[in-house]
């Protein structure tokens, strides 16, 4: 057998020998182990669809008839892989249950159908191949990995928008947790299912069969993004993000009061007798006891120079509910989490940089390092948002 080496052959061989080095490494990575997991497996499933681009660019098929049917196909993984790597990668309680095998059975169904065909005699295989799976499962095969790729796409979309507007409310350091580049893996993956409607299109009203089959090349760069990137995210384990369950119309996200939601020594400032949180109808009110607690936590215990302070650690130091902290910031500060929480920070930098003693003991940086910031692009970030000016600039003034 020969293979002949034009510059399509190289690229696909490179782009597959990636994708195998890059899945062993996500397979065996000490973090983030489930989601990883999911991903290697997902990053395999797209190297084995680029396996057929290039069996057939390096004419592989051609010398050997014998390997088409190889059971390389499974595509119907696509999407469930994606969605389940988007969810245990934001939650890292998440773990697949067996309720959930159901998205998996269009993929075990495919690949019960290739492994079945790879056993036939050839004749057998040429006849299915004219009489079956042109006519029927191909399209079947292609049409439906596209509408599933599409659902799944969606839901996770959904998913990591949902993330993204929480995040800002549980954590004060976002800046490895923001998960810009799996927003950008899905548009590139919305990319490919345009590409993959352009061949639906041509396949099914033109008869044409991969005279615009750039969807391998697309999936190509998909699996160099996920190679790439993917190894480059930092450890999720202090990220549990559940959706919440849609409330009832009408309701409060918290009870107008609260039954001693703090230490004795505050909570004695709340009336002795207060209803449970499900029966106290109307709109919540921020309990001023429970606003003095985070103020002082923040402002006098100085729990914002912990550099990734989380409002589960804030919860954990003043015994207070996640949600009713959450609740309280956002009504009674009127802030997120993280703006909270950064604001003193940027204060606390402002106020060191007009002590001449601590100018000329410590760099910019070491001031931002000392009130709590961990990194220099974040600084610099949210500096400017806070005032308007870049750190060096207001150093100057």
């Amino acid at each position: 057998m020969q293979v002949a080496v034009t510059p399509d052959v190289v690229v696909l061989f490179a782009v597959l020998a990636q994708a195998v080095f890059a899945a062993a490494l996500l397979w065996g990575a000490r973090y983030n182990r489930v989601p990883n997991r999911f991903l290697a497996l997902l990053l395999l499933a797209i190297a084995l669809w680029v396996l057929d681009g290039f069996f057939r660019v390096s004419d592989i098929y051609g010398q050997n008839p014998d390997w088409y049917f190889l059971p390389i196909y499974y595509s119907f993984a696509f999407g469930p892989l994606l969605y389940f790597y988007v969810q245990s990668l934001i939650n890292h309680e998440f773990r697949l249950r067996p309720a959930q095998a159901w998205h998996f059975a269009p993929v075990l169904l495919q690949a019960g159908l290739y492994w079945w065909l790879c056993f036939q005699p050839y004749a057998f295989r040429l006849w299915f191949w004219l009489h079956v799976h042109r006519p029927y499962t191909y399209r079947l095969e292609f049409i439906g990995t596209w509408l599933s790729l599409l659902i799944y796409l969606g839901l996770s979309l959904r998913r990591l928008r949902a993330y993204q507007r929480w995040l800002p409310d549980n954590f004060s350091e976002t800046s490895q947790l923001r998960l810009y580049w799996l927003r950008a893996l899905l548009l590139v993956l919305a990319l490919v299912s345009g590409q993959w409607l352009v061949e639906v299109v041509l396949r099914e009203f033109f008869d044409i069969y991969y005279t615009y089959d750039y969807s391998t090349w697309l999936l190509g760069g998909v699996v160099l993004l996920i190679g790439v990137v993917g190894l480059r995210q930092a450890d999720m384990q202090a990220v549990n993000f559940v959706p919440e369950e849609p409330r009832p119309a009408g309701t409060s996200p918290m009870p107008a009061t609260v039954s001693n939601p703090l230490p004795l020594t505050v909570a004695e400032a709340a009336p002795a007798e207060q209803a449970p949180a499900a029966e106290v109808p109307g709109p919540a009110v921020v309990a001023p006891a429970v606003v003095e607690r985070i103020r002082r936590a923040l402002e006098d215990e100085q729990l914002y120079l912990n550099p990734t302070l989380t409002l589960a650690e804030l919860s954990a130091h003043t015994g207070l509910a996640p949600r009713l902290i959450s609740f309280t910031v956002n009504a009674g500060f009127g802030k997120s989490f993280n703006d909270l929480v950064n604001g003193y920070r940027v204060e606390a930098v402002k106020r060191r940089l007009a002590r001449p003693a601590d100018v000329a003991r410590l760099t910019l940086l070491g001031i931002a390092f000392e009130c709590g910031f961990n990194s220099k692009t974040t600084f610099n970030r949210i500096f400017k948002q806070f005032t308007g000016l870049a750190p060096s600039d207001y150093r100057s003034d």
